[in-house]
């Protein structure tokens, strides 16, 4: 079967209908195209071109011929450099997972920025609680997750991407709402709209570590695994919740977002996660991105 060197050799002819100036074109000389064309002609079982000592011309069946080359030839530059674009990063597909957090303002504030430098990528887009992102992540289904911080995971590499505070949510016809600031003392007895202590592990355990060096014990009626949730139960009156700054983005009615006073160990942080071993080249442009971000929002 002819080779992609029979077909360039013969689309070179054709252009220059000269055997001279294809040979140069082709950097060769000319007694080796000459067989590279007979080659094709004995393989193709037809002559495609008409050669004497003043011209070459296309045959009819050479110029029928030539028009499935140039896409023969076009498809192998294309397939080729589709390759060579995967495999350095430039196209793909990445799956993420997120927290729903996430997707207030930091996410897309990333697909925005994306854009440009990742423009051919294919991002698939999955909203998931941090432990069911580390389940994605270990069974493959996704490639990076945007998640709480956690730990015992060896096989896989994070670093913190985002750092926020803590504000409090109130419904409007609360006492607490007439308050510019809250302190922690106020939660004491206080009716409070919690965290699961599965589902949302990380702000169960951050808010039981706070509230548990000032000595204050608020009263949980709900607990729940979404920010989106619990906003909606301060909002038809059911308690106060802390949630984290970027929930403002959320803006329900009935409900005021006052500044709180915590002594927390460290901000409320977003990490990504990624498994060590995942070979997807679309993957490092991906952590270029949110490392270049991340470092600009530590300096601001």
């Amino acid at each position: 079967m002819f080779e992609l060197s029979h077909l360039r050799c013969f689309a070179a002819v054709a252009d220059e209908l000269h055997f001279g100036r294809a040979a140069a074109r082709l950097h060769m000389t000319q007694p080796p195209l000459s067989r590279q064309i007979q080659q094709l002609e004995h393989q193709v079982g037809v002559e495609l071109l008409n050669r004497s000592s003043r011209s070459v011309k296309l045959t009819p069946a050479g110029r029928s011929f030539l028009i499935e080359v140039r896409r023969i030839l076009n498809l192998a530059e294309s397939a080729s450099l589709s390759a060579r674009r995967i495999a350095e990063g430039r196209d793909g597909a990445l799956a993420v997972g997120f927290t729903a957090s996430a997707s207030y303002s930091f996410l897309p504030q990333l697909l925005a920025a994306a854009k440009v430098p990742l423009r051919n990528i294919d991002f698939t887009l999955k909203e998931m609680v941090t432990q069911e992102q580390l389940e994605a992540l270990s069974s493959g289904q996704i490639d990076v997750g945007l998640m709480r911080p956690v730990v015992g995971h060896e096989e896989l590499d994070f670093f913190v991407v985002a750092r926020e505070k803590l504000v409090c949510a109130i419904p409007i016809d609360h006492p607490l709402a007439r308050r510019r600031t809250i302190t922690a003392q106020d939660f004491d007895q206080e009716t409070c709209i919690g965290y699961s202590p599965v589902e949302a592990r990380y702000f169960y355990d951050l808010l039981a570590a706070v509230f548990l060096s000032v000595g204050v014990t608020p009263r949980y009626i709900h607990y729940m695994s979404q920010i989106h949730a619990i906003l909606a139960l301060v909002q038809a009156g059911l308690g106060i919740a802390l949630v984290p700054e970027s929930a403002r983005q959320l803006q329900f009615e009935s409900m005021v977002i006052r500044e709180v006073e915590l002594s927390l160990p460290q901000p409320v942080t977003l990490s990504v996660a990624w498994r060590r071993n995942n070979d997807n080249p679309a993957l490092n442009g991906f952590l270029t991105l949110l490392r270049t971000r991340a470092a600009a929002a530590v300096s601001n």
